[in-house]
């Protein structure tokens, strides 16, 4: 795991180069699925304080909700009539956003998917993000490892995003799925296996009234859920307020993505048993410096080798490690929470 982080790190060291010239004359926007999710609160951090660094303009822009698409196109349209140079985007539909994007490239625009790549990953020019897949993959080798034999007798609910399934809720329910050592049948749709050891999947909206509203649901289905899905943190909240309402939050494994403060320290309280801690803020002000690169000299950011993406590193948060699965502590975690 820490050979893991130190490569990413040092690939976006050697990304970084020499200080851009002229950047004052260079406006970067970036577009957000929400301005309240602590995730993206941190993204706009991290663009924020390198765009300042470079001397280059952003603007912010976000959607109302999880789900928002029809803000994010205004978003864009807005930074094309502006003379944008490039746009950092976390779509929240990423196939129906991909005509927007092609507009903003068209018109010289460097676009840059965060964290969900669009769907086709090539609609943008480049994407900086987890690694979904492998995301998810780590909580379900935990989960798996955690229950030892009695795996084969779990009782699976799986808290999604959107009923529209963006990839990156596609990429980590799968990645979960594989790991827990579930078959899967088309790698790019949710909710399509037919292990009898998943109850049901719902969608949480990636909100914490969505997380407890999914989790009743399933738990009205079938009360005697023992493992627990989410596809990010604040669901993982919600799911577990549900179960508390249940009296079962002290039987129930939960697992989830993110690995903000916040959700390092529901892992610390025992809320959450084990999740995959993403780096949301140096996604963010990789993709600046790629906007000021483009705006020097035409330069496009490159893609991790093996990858059709920038990977900005994953690493399993537990204090429960489990056999087999490489993971840190909530300490650790703590200490490179969101960075």
């Amino acid at each position: 795991m820490k050979k893991l982080l130190i490569s990413t790190a040092v690939a976006a060291t050697a990304m970084t180069g020499a200080a851009f010239a002229d950047g004052h004359s260079v406006t970067a926007c970036l577009i957000t699925k929400t301005d309240t999710n602590p995730f993206f609160v941190k993204m706009k951090e991290g663009a924020t304080a390198k765009a300042e660094e470079l001397g280059m303009t952003l603007k912010s822009f976000a959607g109302k909700v999880d789900g928002d698409h029809e803000t994010q196109v205004a978003a864009i349209e807005t930074c094309i009539a502006d003379g944008a140079k490039g746009i950092l985007l976390t779509a929240s539909d990423t196939s129906s956003i991909v005509s927007s994007v092609q507009q903003a490239r068209d018109a010289g625009l460097l676009v840059i998917a965060l964290d969900t790549p669009l769907s086709p990953i090539d609609a943008a020019d480049a994407t900086f993000a987890t690694d979904n897949f492998l995301a998810g993959e780590l909580i379900g080798q935990w989960a798996a490892a955690s229950l030892g034999d009695e795996a084969a007798n779990a009782k699976i609910a799986m808290l999604d995003l959107a009923v529209s399934q963006p990839t990156v809720g596609v990429l980590r329910d799968q990645g979960f799925l594989q790991g827990f050592g579930i078959d899967l049948n088309d790698p790019n749709v949710n909710g399509d296996e037919d292990d009898p050891r998943i109850v049901g999947n719902d969608v949480t909206q990636g909100n914490e009234e969505g997380g407890r509203r999914a989790m009743e649901n399933l738990l009205a289905k079938d009360s005697g859920i023992n493992v627990v899905y989410t596809i990010n943190e604040p669901a993982a909240a919600g799911a577990y307020e549900a179960l508390k309402a249940f009296g079962r939050e002290n039987d129930v494994l939960i697992v989830s993505v993110d690995g903000g403060c916040p959700g390092v320290q529901n892992v610390k309280d025992g809320v959450i048993g084990a999740t995959s801690q993403q780096y949301p803020l140096l996604m963010a002000s990789k993709g600046v410096e790629a906007i000021a690169a483009w705006a020097k000299d035409g330069t496009k950011p490159a893609t991790t080798p093996g990858k059709d993406f920038f990977d900005t590193g994953v690493a399993l948060v537990t204090d429960q490690p489990a056999e087999g699965v490489d993971s840190i502590d909530t300490d650790e975690g703590t200490n490179l929470c969101w960075g």
